[in-house]
């Protein structure tokens, strides 16, 4: 018993298993496996086809539009929230500031944009099921999952593009923002001392060769004036 126990502690203790229990990437599995299965309902039993033809139409109204859609944007949904959840376990180890704010960025406009998809798909299908003239016997369970999981699919990319830009927001500011302006302010002062330094004329004199008087380097010196006195006697 305190070897079982012993070893649900450490299990418990894992870093994997605390990367898992983390909000963020409780949300990431689930718009996963919310788009798993969206395209695997519609690519199993997604088209069926009528009694009295051959032909497979999809279940959703017969519009093959309806069905590619969602199963297009389910499988491109199950790839980046996997993607993104391997990116979010990579964070943990090391990752330089610059690199973890684009993909912040990157992060919080494809949750968006995902957001978006889903509650078009799920009006799209659900408008297209309600117009649907056929029914399918095995069609109609995998239409309604598709529905139903596209609008659970809604939350849970709002939530991540919420917790990307709430990060995004709390990121400390560039480290190499101050290096440019010291830098800045370096170099304008060595090109103001350089340019105090050089010579108004472009003439050069040997050490043992004094200027000439009156040159900018060696100003004449005005005259001085003095007083004197003379005898009458």
């Amino acid at each position: 018993m305190k070897q079982g126990g012993s070893f649900l502690q450490n299990l418990l203790e894992n870093n994997v298993v605390q990367f898992l229990k983390k909000p963020q990437a409780i949300a990431r599995i689930l718009a996963g496996l919310f788009s798993l299965i969206i395209f695997a309902s519609l690519m199993t039993d997604g088209y069926e086809n009528p009694t009295a033809s051959s032909q497979l139409h999809c279940v959703l109204n017969d519009n093959r539009a309806a069905c590619s859609y969602a199963t297009v944007a389910g499988v491109l949904a199950f790839l980046q929230s996997f993607l993104f959840l391997s990116l979010d376990a990579f964070d943990i180890i090391s990752i330089s500031h610059r690199v973890k704010s684009a993909i912040l960025i990157l992060d919080a406009i494809f949750s968006i944009i995902w957001s978006c998809i889903w509650f078009v798909a799920f009006s799209f299908l659900a408008n297209q099921w309600t117009k649907s003239i056929h029914r399918y016997l095995l069609g109609s369970s995998s239409a309604r999952a598709s529905i139903s999981f596209a609008f659970f699919s809604i939350p849970c990319w709002v939530y991540l593009g919420y917790r990307a830009l709430k990060e995004l927001w709390t990121e400390p500011s560039v480290p190499y923002q101050r290096s440019f302006d010291e830098g800045a302010v370096a170099l304008t002062t060595l090109s103001s001392v350089t340019t105090t330094s050089i010579p108004i004329s472009g003439e050069h004199y040997s050490p043992s060769e004094a200027p000439p008087t009156g040159s900018p380097h060696n100003p004449k010196t005005p005259p001085t004036h003095r007083l004197s006195f003379s005898n009458d006697n």
